[in-house]
């Protein structure tokens, strides 16, 4: 059953906007019962690229000034590792596998690898009640600017079905990468960083009277890495700088963009507090997936398309004055599905279908209580061009299990297809306990084939044509083994 306006329901005590169970209500110096929100999306941005998250090289000051004033996350994860399917989990509240949507739009399936890749929806059913819809129906107006990449292609129009017009904002800009479509306005603005920021700004400063959510969704850091030549040759310069950019830890042209991208966050939280709104403002900086690989990601294994915490551990930092504790640290397990019924909490509303599969943070946020799910599940039932292969995992606790799906085919599991993790004393994914743990191995299994069924994830099959491939191709060789490119790099 799809969650719509027919099955959405408001809660009775909206107006009043009590947050903490009668003893703290929003804000200190209360304008609005219902705040605005914000959320800053950054693409393909890495978890060890932050300087609060311990980067030393990566210069991110307004980030981390952010942090200060917030909550960080330090066991935040986008629902896919890939950008679509995560970008529809934060607009629906809804697992990648149950939407069917789990790879990023429009991606081939190969027709010659062992498995076969199901016939997944490739776009978000206008169906599907979004964020915006659910906000705008709450009394906000509503405001998208930057990367959508949920339509069935990126020919973006104003009024088009399936572009964020007709999925519930009332403002729209859609931007594309480099060399993808039509291109800034701004010389040196090669990502769009600044015609985002500026439709923002502007979207924020016409709504300062009323209830807003501004999506800012940028297509920085994705690739093709382009930057000023002045502020790449700053990175190149300073110490502990790899211009290796294919492997390296710290890449001086996404140092670049990325410093560009702090200003643009910079840029929005200067406005907020020109307008005297940061009270008024619930914020959110998150990122759609791991840093763009085959790159070094340590302390994390991986990069973005694995299912390793490399591809899908991400920075969260939320800012609420009044509610959240400047300075203060989550360590509980928290994922991009989780936005919806928190965006639908702070606007006073109710959601009502069992299948939003995320959970509202408000009780993490007002440190006030856990969370009451067991745990946190992914499924991504494709091959990446990058030469990773399908796989699934489950986060229960501290620990990690994934299954690697070319290695655990109708019930009959070879040699490598689970491996086990302790994430707590293990971050780096090191050191797989599958044979030392086999019940914690059998319980997390059995874990992860309920929920699939649960939420009806799509399997793979067989695939009849299949041929076992060269071995001399790389491609094959990776995906065949059931190995992640942190593998192999």
């Amino acid at each position: 059953m799809y969650l719509n306006r027919r099955n959405f329901l408001k809660s009775a005590g909206a107006a009043s906007f009590l947050l903490a169970g009668g003893n703290l209500v929003f804000g200190n110096e209360k304008k609005r019962d219902k705040p605005n929100i914000v959320l800053f999306l950054a693409d393909d941005l890495g978890w060890h690229q932050i300087g609060c998250y311990g980067s030393k090289f990566y210069e991110t000051p307004n980030i981390d000034k952010l942090a200060a004033e917030s909550m960080k996350f330090t066991d935040a994860y986008a629902a896919a590792p890939v950008c679509s399917p995560t970008r529809a989990s934060i607009m629906t509240g809804k697992y990648p596998a149950r939407l069917h949507l789990t790879q990023y739009i429009k991606a081939g399936s190969p027709s010659d690898e062992k498995l076969t890749v199901p016939d997944w929806t490739a776009y978000l059913p206008l169906e599907e009640l979004t964020a915006a819809e659910l906000l705008k129906d709450a009394g906000y107006t509503t405001g998208h600017f930057g990367k959508w990449h949920l339509n069935k292609d990126k020919d973006y129009e104003l009024g088009r079905p399936g572009d964020p017009g007709s999925q519930g904002f009332d403002d729209v800009l859609t931007t594309h990468k480099p060399g993808a479509g039509p291109e800034s306005p701004y010389e040196n603005d090669a990502h769009h960083v600044r015609q985002i920021t500026e439709r923002a700004v502007s979207f924020i400063e016409a709504n300062k009277d009323k209830p807003f959510f501004c999506y800012i969704s940028h297509n920085s850091i994705h690739d093709p890495e382009i930057e000023r030549d002045e502020l790449i040759e700053k990175y190149r310069n300073k110490p502990g700088a790899d211009n290796d950019v294919q492997q390296g830890h710290n890449n001086p042209v996404q140092a670049a963009m990325l410093e560009t991208l702090d200003k643009s966050l910079a840029d929005v939280l200067r406005k907020l507090e020109e307008l005297d709104l940061q009270k008024d403002t619930l914020f959110v900086f998150f990122s759609d997936n791991g840093h763009l690989g085959p790159k070094d990601c340590s302390p994390l294994r991986g990069s973005k398309a694995d299912i390793y915490e490399g591809g899908i551990r991400e920075p969260l930092i939320v800012r609420l004055p009044g509610v959240i504790e400047p300075g203060s640290v989550c360590r509980e397990p928290v994922i991009s599905t989780d936005f919806f019924p928190t965006f639908a909490e702070i606007a006073g509303s109710d959601v009502s279908s069992p299948n939003v599969d995320g959970e509202s943070i408000m009780p993490l946020l007002r440190q006030s209580g856990k969370l009451k799910r067991d745990a946190i599940f992914w499924h991504y039932p494709h091959y990446h061009h990058d030469g990773v292969g399908p796989s699934g995992a489950v986060r229960k606790g501290d620990y990690k299990l994934i299954e690697w799906f070319e290695k655990s085919i109708e019930g009959r599991h070879a040699e490598g297809a689970f491996e086990l993790y302790n994430l707590r004393e293990d971050l780096s994914e090191q050191n797989n306990l599958a044979e030392k743990m086999p019940e914690k191995v059998n319980e997390l299994y059995k874990d992860l084939k309920q929920w699939r069924k649960d939420v009806g994830a799509q399997e793979m099959p067989l695939n009849p044509d299949y041929q076992q491939a060269d071995a001399e191709n790389p491609f094959h060789t990776a995906c065949n083994s059931g190995q992640s490119r942190a593998d192999r790099t």
